[in-house]
């Protein structure tokens, strides 16, 4: 789907996921999460592409290993990645983007724990949201819709009134579940399941429509 499609649409609020989305830190994660996989024997290559828009701790169970306490090594994923903020910078014209909208009309939903998020925000040079909701304040992390209906339910409107941004298929999937319209970002992830694919309007970046898009919010 393309832009042309939009004319009509016009929302309450924009929801944004992080990683992937507002910012680029995928060389900084898969670097951690590499040497984690080494650690543990897991294939690398065939590993690093399920990390991403996923709670770390959702990805650890995910693989069953024995004897592995998810929840700790999860933490020690963490504090790796607030260290390694080398790199990391905004997928292009976020910054402007955001500065456009009323912090009362936007939020930003990630799987990062938010001592991360908080720490990757600063290292791109992006304005802090005032509703940030991340990997501590849901029970069910993507592709589960809670994050997103949380983030709605904080500014006082409705999922379905949300245009709501996203990169890779985890995060879609749960942009799609929560009833908003969905606005891929492709900087870092362009290729995607035909399922999703039939569901999305797609930018490469905030570069790309980005002095228009905020005009679609309602006043």
């Amino acid at each position: 789907m393309t832009l042309d499609l939009l004319p009509d649409h016009s929302f309450a609020a924009m929801l944004f996921d992080m990683d992937g989305t507002l910012i680029n830190s995928i060389a900084a994660a898969e670097n951690v999460w590499a040497k984690w996989a080494r650690s543990h024997g897991i294939d690398v290559e065939t590993f690093l592409p399920t990390i991403h828009g996923r709670r770390a701790i959702d990805t650890i169970k995910s693989l069953n290993l024995p004897g592995v306490d998810a929840t700790a090594e999860a933490a020690t994923i963490t504090q790796a990645e607030i260290a390694e903020v080398e790199g990391i910078e905004e997928i292009p014209g976020a910054t402007a983007f955001l500065m456009q909208i009323p912090l009362a009309k936007w939020a930003v939903v990630t799987s990062a724990p938010r001592e991360l998020a908080l720490t990757r925000l600063k290292a791109a040079g992006l304005p802090m949201p005032r509703v940030l909701i991340t990997a501590e304040d849901v029970d069910q992390g993507k592709p589960k819709p809670d994050c997103y209906l949380l983030a709605a339910k904080r500014l006082g409107v409705s999922c379905t009134q949300c245009l709501i941004f996203e990169d890779a298929d985890i995060g879609i999937q749960a942009a799609l579940a929560s009833g908003g319209t969905l606005m891929v970002i492709t900087a870092t992830h362009s290729h995607h399941s035909p399922a999703v694919a039939e569901h999305q309007f797609a930018i490469r970046d905030y570069s790309q429509h980005g002095d228009v898009l905020p005009r679609k919010l309602k006043p």
